[in-house]
C-alpha cells in the first residue's frame, strides 16, 4: 500500500499526468461506437500493438487516481468504481538487478593449439550453485526486494460460498450431470492426485444448477467469415465440451510420457552427436489435458522456458535453469477474435482479464485464476453472441480464446487517441549524399505513401540536416514545398509549427513534389558536419504535442552540437573481449529517448554507414523509446546493390506494417510467482508497467522471473500479457495473451518440460546485459557455466546410476550445442572479424527480435538443394514448396558434388560445390559450367524448369516468414565469402573457439568433476 503523503506506486509522475490533456467534460472521446448486433467480429489482422492498460496503471493515459490518506491506499476513477481499491506494496521503480558474484570457476578452454596448458580462469556463471565456488554470475534466484510480485489481497469482500471456500488454481469444470465427477485440467501422473488429498485438490466445482437438458455440451456454430488460421494452435472460438473425468479417465502414464514419447530418455551426448532433427525444432507441449492444452495460447505469441513450474524457489534454483517468458504480442495474426462488448471483464482485485483458464463456480460466479478471488458475472457477459443463447458465460469468446483483442472503453483513455503522425528525420551531409540512400527512401515513400497505416487524421513532415538543421513547410494552398533553415544548433527552436507537421490528405501532393525534389537538393553540398543531436531534439519539439513515429536516417558519426560524439574503435583491439566500448560514450541519447517516451514518440534509427558510427551510444534514442534499430553497413547505391535491394524491401515493410500509438504492456502472473527483469525496446514505468510509444508486430520481449512463495497447494499457474494501444485508425484497443502451466514438484519433472530455444533464447538476453554492465568475457564464462550447472544438477540429483559419458535428459540434448551457437554469434564472438557497430547491432537484435529470428542468426539451418523434390512439400496458394531436410552444421555435410543453401535468417548463402551437376548449374543456375557462375551472384534467375522453380519457390517461402529481408549470396569455392559460409558450421572448430565435440568434452569434465 501506498504510504499517505506519497504517490501510490504504479502512477506516472504528476508532471506526466497533465502533459496529454484531459478528455473532454462532454463525454467519450470515443467515436466509435460498439458495431451494432456482434459483439464478437472476427478480424483478418495483420498486426497490432500489444499493450493493455488497466485502469489505474499509466495516469498518463487513464483517469487520474487520488490518494486517501485515511486508508493509504490509492483509489482509481473509470470502471474500478468509487468503492474499488487496489493495494500494492511500495516497490522499487526498476527491476532489480542480478547480484554478482566473483570467484574461481573453470573456464571453457581454447582450442588447444592456443591454448595446450589449458589453465583455470576467472569465470562467470548464470546460477548460483550451493557446492560450488560462488562464481561471478547471474542468479536465476533474485532477491525479493524491488520484485514485482502479484501482490493481491485476499480480499474481505469476498462473497460467501457453501461448501468448500478454499481458493484454488485447479482448474474445474463440473459437466452439470454428476457433481462429484470433477473435470481436473492436469494430466495425473497417478490417480491419486484426484481428490483423495484435501489440501491437494481444494477444488471449486459446482455443477450449473438450472440448465435445461440438451444445452449443457452444445458447440457454438463457428462464427462466419473467419479465415482459418495458418497456426495448429486454436484461433477461432472453440467448444469446451465438459466431459466428465473421474479417477478412472485420468492417464496413469508418469507425467509427460504420453506428450513426450522420448520425454524420459537419457541420451548420453558424446554418443549421439547427431540430436538435431531433421525438420524444424518444435516447442514442448505443456503437460495439460487436452480440453485446457487446446484452448492454451500459442507458443509463437507467449512461451515460457520451462513448461513444467517448479513448486518453489528451491527447486527452480536446484535445476539450475532460468524462469522466464519470450513474448511476440503485437505478432501479425491470420485470425484474430475481436470482442467489442462495452463490458471488459476484469477481476476486481488484481485485474486480470476473464479468460479460459478462470473457473466457474456457477453461473453467477467465476473465481480469478492468478489471486482466486471470487468475482461476480456482469448481466451481459451472462448472453453468448455466437449461439445467441442467453446462461452460458463459460462459452463466450473471451472464455474460448487464449489470444482476444478488446476495443476499450473510454476509461481506458485520458485524451482521445492520437492521429497517426510521421516524421522523417534525413541526414543531408555530403557523405549522406555520396550513399545515394535518398534516392532509395524518397523512392519508397512515393511508392508506399498511400499505404502507411492511418486514417483521414493521418499527419506527415520532414527535417533535414548537415551543420544547420532544415524544415520543410507543407501548407495548403502553397505552390511548393518552402524550406527554413535553422542555424542556431545550440538552442533549436520550430520556426513554424503549425505547417511543418500536416495531414497526408489534404498536402498530398506537396508531399510527393518534396519527395521528387529532396534527392536532388544537396548533390553539390560540400557540408560534412552531422548535427544529428540538435536535429533530434527540433523533431522531439516538433512531435511532443501529438507524440507518433520518428525515423532517423544517419550516415556517420554525429560531429556538431550535443550528442557529438568521437571514434572510439580501434580496429587491433577487436578481439580483446575485454576493452571493446559497448556501453555508451554519452548519455544524451538515452535521456532524449526518455523525454521521447513521455509525450509517446517513438525513434526508429536507419544507420547506412561504412565506417564507425558508435552504435552503441546513437541505439539508446530507440532502445528506450521502444523503437528499432536497422543497420545497413557500407550501404552505397552503386558499390553495393544487396544493400539497395535490402533497404527497399525493408522499408516496404516499415512504411506499411500495421503500428500501435501511445501503448503500455503489463505482464501479470498467479500468485506467488514475481516478473523482476525486462528485456527489450520500452522504458519500464512503475516497476511492472513498459511504456512502448509505439508498438509494431516485428518486436519481441522477455521476462525473468522468480518463485516467490510456495506453490505446493497449486496444480496450474497462469501468465497473462494485456497490451493497451491505439490503432492507426484511431480505436483504444487490448491485446491480451493468457498461457497456463502445470506446477510440479520433482526435479525430473521440472527437466523433463524444458523448452531448450526459449532456454537459449533468455540466457541470450542476459548475456548481453552481462556484457554491458561486466564484460564480453564474463558473459561468455555466464553462458558456459548454465550448460555446466543444469547438466551437473541434472546428474547429481535425477540420475540414478552415474553412467560414464555426457548424460543430459532428452528435453535438453540440444542445449549444449545451442550455447556453442550463442558463442560463436556476431554478439559474443572473440576474434578479430567483428566490427565494433555489427557486434552490437548482433546485441540489439537479441534484445529486440522475437525468439524465432533470434534462433535461425544464432543456430542457421542448411540445406541441400541440388536435389529438391516435391516429396513431403507443402502447397500454398497454388505453390508447391519443397521441405528439404534440416542438416547439422559441419563440413562432414557438405559434399563437392552438391549444393547447400544456408539459412542464417538475415542472410541466405548458397553454397555450390566444385563438382555439382551440371543439371543443377544449367537448370537452376542458368550457367553452362562452374567457372561461370559470376561473382559476386545475389539472385537466381527465373528458368523455365521444374529445379528452378522448386529452388525459387523454397527461397522465396524462407524470405516471406520474416519481417527483414535476407540477402542472398551464390558462393562458389574459391570465392571470399565462403569463410562467412564457414563461420557459420557451429559445429566445426575455428581460430578461436572449440568444436562442438571438444566443446561437449570440456562440459563432460566440469560436470564430472
Amino acid at each position: 500500500m501506498s504510504q499517505p503523503g506519497m504517490p501510490a506506486p504504479g502512477g506516472a509522475p504528476a508532471d506526466l499526468q497533465a502533459q496529454n490533456g484531459a478528455a473532454s467534460a462532454s463525454g467519450s472521446p470515443y467515436t466509435n461506437g460498439p458495431l451494432q448486433n456482434a459483439l464478437m467480429s472476427s478480424q483478418v489482422s495483420v498486426s497490432q500493438g500489444y499493450n493493455f492498460q488497466p485502469p489505474g496503471s499509466y495516469s498518463h493515459l487513464i483517469p487520474a487516481k487520488t490518494l486517501n490518506p485515511a486508508s493509504g491506499q490509492s483509489n482509481y476513477g473509470g470502471s474500478q468504481g468509487s468503492g474499488q481499491t487496489l493495494n500494492r506494496p511500495p516497490v522499487a521503480s526498476n527491476p532489480a538487478t542480478p547480484l554478482l558474484h566473483s570467484g574461481p570457476v573453470p573456464r571453457m578452454p581454447l582450442p588447444a593449439s592456443q591454448n595446450p596448458a589449458a589453465t583455470p580462469m576467472p569465470s562467470g556463471s548464470f546460477l548460483p550453485g550451493a557446492n560450488l565456488p560462488p562464481p561471478s554470475n547471474w542468479q536465476y534466484n533474485y532477491p525479493s526486494t524491488g520484485s514485482q510480485t502479484n501482490h493481491c489481497p485476499r480480499a474481505s469482500s469476498q462473497p460467501p460460498v457453501s461448501g468448500n471456500t478454499s481458493l484454488t488454481t485447479n482448474h474445474q469444470y463440473v459437466s452439470s450431470g454428476d457433481p462429484s465427477l470433477q473435470n481436473s485440467f492436469l494430466k495425473s501422473a497417478t490417480p491419486q492426485l484426484t481428490n483423495k488429498n484435501p489440501k491437494m485438490s481444494r477444488s471449486v466445482g459446482y455443477s450449473y444448477p438450472s440448465l435445461p437438458p440438451g444445452y449443457q455440451n452444445t458447440t457454438p456454430p463457428s462464427a462466419t467469415g473467419m479465415p482459418p488460421s495458418s497456426l495448429n494452435y486454436p484461433s477461432g472460438p472453440q467448444a469446451f465440451t465438459q466431459t466428465p473425468l473421474g479417477a478412472n479417465h485420468l492417464t496413469a502414464s508418469m507425467g509427460g510420457l504420453s506428450l513426450h514419447p522420448e520425454g524420459l530418455r537419457v541420451v548420453n551426448l558424446l554418443q549421439e552427436r547427431s540430436m538435431l532433427p531433421s525438420t524444424p525444432l518444435q516447442p514442448p507441449v505443456p503437460n495439460l489435458h487436452e480440453d485446457i492444452q487446446k484452448l492454451n495460447c500459442n507458443p509463437e505469441l507467449f512461451r515460457c522456458t520451462l513448461t513444467s513450474i517448479p513448486q518453489t524457489q528451491a527447486l527452480l534454483n536446484k535445476a539450475k535453469l532460468p524462469l522466464g517468458l519470450l513474448l511476440h504480442p503485437f505478432k501479425d495474426l491470420v485470425q484474430l477474435p475481436v470482442v467489442t462488448s462495452s463490458t471488459i471483464v476484469r477481476c476486481r482485485s488484481c485485474r486480470t482479464y476473464i479468460n479460459p483458464f478462470v473457473s466457474f463456480l456457477d453461473q453467477r460466479r467465476w473465481k480469478c485464476n492468478l489471486c482466486y478471488r471470487i468475482n461476480d458475472v456482469p448481466e451481459e457477459f451472462m448472453y453468448n453472441p455466437l449461439t445467441r443463447v442467453y446462461g452460458e458465460p463459460h462459452r463466450r469468446p473471451e472464455v474460448q480464446n487464449a489470444t482476444i483483442e478488446f476495443m476499450a472503453p473510454s476509461e481506458y483513455m485520458l485524451r482521445p487517441p492520437q492521429p497517426p503522425v510521421y516524421l522523417f528525420v534525413f541526414d543531408v551531409s555530403h557523405n549522406a549524399v555520396e550513399t545515394g540512400y535518398l534516392n532509395s527512401v524518397c523512392q519508397s515513400l512515393l511508392d508506399n505513401l498511400d499505404l502507411l497505416p492511418g486514417n483521414t487524421r493521418t499527419k506527415i513532415g520532414f527535417i533535414t540536416f548537415d551543420s544547420t538543421i532544415h524544415f520543410y513547410s507543407l501548407q495548403e494552398g502553397l505552390s511548393q514545398p518552402q524550406m527554413l533553415i535553422v542555424s542556431d544548433i545550440e538552442d533549436v527552436f520550430i520556426p513554424m509549427p503549425e505547417n511543418l507537421l500536416v495531414n497526408l490528405n489534404e498536402s498530398k501532393e506537396l508531399v510527393q513534389d518534396l519527395l521528387k525534389t529532396l534527392p536532388q537538393m544537396f548533390t553539390k553540398t560540400l557540408e560534412t558536419q552531422s548535427a544529428l543531436g540538435p536535429a533530434l531534439q527540433a523533431a522531439f519539439k516538433l512531435m511532443s504535442p501529438t507524440g507518433g513515429r520518428m525515423s532517423v536516417f544517419q550516415t556517420q558519426l554525429p560531429t556538431l552540437g550535443v550528442g557529438s560524439l568521437k571514434p572510439r574503435e580501434e580496429p587491433n583491439q577487436r578481439s580483446s573481449a575485454k576493452e571493446i566500448h559497448l556501453t555508451p560514450s554519452t548519455d544524451f541519447y538515452k535521456k532524449l529517448a526518455l523525454d521521447c517516451s513521455g509525450q509517446q514518440v517513438a525513434v526508429d534509427l536507419f544507420l547506412l554507414s561504412g565506417q564507425y558510427s558508435d552504435l552503441a551510444s546513437l541505439g539508446c534514442i530507440s532502445r528506450y523509446s521502444a523503437g528499432s534499430v536497422y543497420y545497413y553497413p557500407s550501404y552505397h547505391h552503386q558499390h553495393n546493390p544487396v544493400q539497395v535491394q535490402k533497404l527497399h524491401k525493408e522499408l516496404q515493410r516499415y512504411l506499411t506494417r500495421k503500428i500501435g500509438f501511445e501503448a503500455v504492456m503489463r505482464i501479470r502472473c498467479t500468485k506467488g510467482l514475481s516478473i523482476h527483469t525486462f528485456h527489450g525496446n520500452f522504458f519500464v514505468r512503475s516497476t511492472d508497467l513498459l511504456s512502448l510509444p509505439n508498438v509494431n508486430p516485428d518486436a519481441g520481449y522477455a521476462v525473468q522471473m522468480s518463485v516467490e512463495e510456495s506453490l505446493t497447494d497449486t496444480q496450474l499457474v497462469s501468465f497473462q500479457s494485456a497490451l493497451l494501444y491505439t490503432s492507426s485508425k484511431g480505436e483504444r484497443r487490448i491485446r491480451v495473451h493468457t498461457l497456463c502451466l502445470p506446477v510440479v514438484s520433482t526435479l525430473n519433472e521440472v527437466f523433463l518440460g524444458a523448452d531448450v530455444q526459449a532456454i537459449s533464447g533468455l540466457l541470450a538476453n542476459m548475456a548481453v546485459d552481462r556484457s554491458m554492465t561486466a564484460s564480453l568475457s564474463d558473459a561468455r564464462d555466464a553462458l558456459v557455466n548454465a550448460v555446466i550447472d543444469s547438466l551437473s544438477a541434472y546428474r547429481s540429483s535425477v540420475l540414478s546410476n552415474q553412467q560414464p559419458g555426457l548424460m543430459v535428459p532428452f528435453s535438453l540434448r540440444l542445449f549444449p550445442l545451442f550455447v556453442l551457437a550463442l558463442l560463436k554469434q556476431k554478439s559474443f564472438q572473440t576474434g578479430t572479424n567483428a566490427r565494433l557497430d555489427e557486434r552490437i547491432f548482433a546485441m540489439f537484435q537479441v534484445k529486440n527480435q522475437p525468439l524465432v529470428y533470434l534462433m535461425l542468426t544464432t543456430h542457421p539451418s542448411l540445406y541441400r538443394v541440388d536435389n529438391l523434390s516435391d516429396e513431403g512439400a507443402l502447397s500454398i496458394s497454388d505453390r508447391t514448396v519443397p521441405q528439404p531436410p534440416v542438416l547439422q552444421l559441419s563440413v562432414e555435410k557438405l559434399s563437392r558434388d552438391g549444393a547447400f543453401l544456408m539459412d542464417a535468417g538475415s542472410v541466405l548463402m548458397l553454397w555450390v560445390g566444385k563438382n555439382c551437376a551440371q543439371n543443377f548449374l544449367s537448370q537452376v543456375l542458368g550457367v553452362q559450367n562452374y567457372a561461370s557462375i559470376p561473382q559476386p551472384m545475389t539472385d537466381l534467375p527465373e528458368l523455365d524448369t521444374p529445379e528452378s522453380a522448386r529452388t525459387i519457390a523454397f527461397i522465396s517461402w524462407l524470405r516471406d516468414q520474416r519481417p527483414f529481408f535476407p540477402i542472398l549470396y551464390v558462393i562458389r569455392d574459391e570465392s571470399p565469402l565462403k569463410a562467412n559460409f564457414l563461420q557459420n558450421m557451429v559445429e566445426d572448430r575455428t581460430e578461436s573457439a572449440l568444436s562442438y565435440y571438444e566443446f561437449l568434452l570440456h562440459i563432460q569434465q566440469q560436470v564430472n568433476k
